[in-house]
């Protein structure tokens, strides 16, 4: 029997996934001396290194979805640790680019394929890490990462309302999501 609530939202799904494979990440990378977040830093910067990228803390920010204050924080860390060099960019003095040392290589390697593992067995019930459901749900979940969350951007629900000729747009159509008094009221 499933403990996920009928009726649950997409919103509350993606939160309650979230945070199992957060905790998940965290139990499985923990040995290595890392969090979840301190790994999504190592993993990432051993990509772009085998990429030949040595990247700021914002870019490695912008592809991670972390606040760059936060980057900061974990990047010092790592490298109090031994796992990361930070250097600032002869090109931009104001940024601070990021490396693995040969001990954050050693430790993303082992990280990686501890979490390679993981997201196997977790993924096991969409047919395994590459399973046809799986490549399916990720390609939907890059979908929901694209979208905006600028509100007059182009699609969302504010332009929509705000562009469409003759209304009002105050969403109160009956069964509007979220909306009190409407049907769509959400326990979120």
């Amino acid at each position: 029997m499933s403990s996920v609530p009928d009726k649950a939202t997409p919103g509350f799904l993606v939160w309650r996934l979230s945070m199992k494979w957060r905790v998940a990440v965290d139990r499985a990378v923990a040995p290595l001396g890392l969090t979840h977040a301190q790994y999504s830093l190592v993993a990432s910067l051993y990509g772009m290194q085998r990429d030949g990228l040595r990247p700021s803390q914002r870019r490695l920010a912008d592809h991670t979805g972390l606040e760059p204050l936060y980057v900061s924080k974990l990047a010092r860390a790592l490298e109090a640790a031994g796992f990361v060099d930070r250097v600032r960019d002869p090109a931009d003095p104001r940024a601070v680019q990021l490396s693995l040392t040969e001990d954050g290589r050693a430790v993303a390697r082992r990280a990686i394929r501890a979490v390679q593992g993981l997201l196997d067995q977790l993924l096991e019930p969409l047919g395994g890490l590459d399973g046809e459901r799986t490549r399916a749900f990720s390609a939907e979940l890059a979908t929901l990462l694209d979208v905006s969350l600028d509100p007059r951007a182009p699609g969302s629900p504010a332009a929509r309302e705000s562009s469409a000729p003759g209304e009002s747009g105050a969403g109160g159509e009956p069964g509007t999501p979220g909306v009190p008094g409407t049907g769509g009221e959400s326990s979120a």
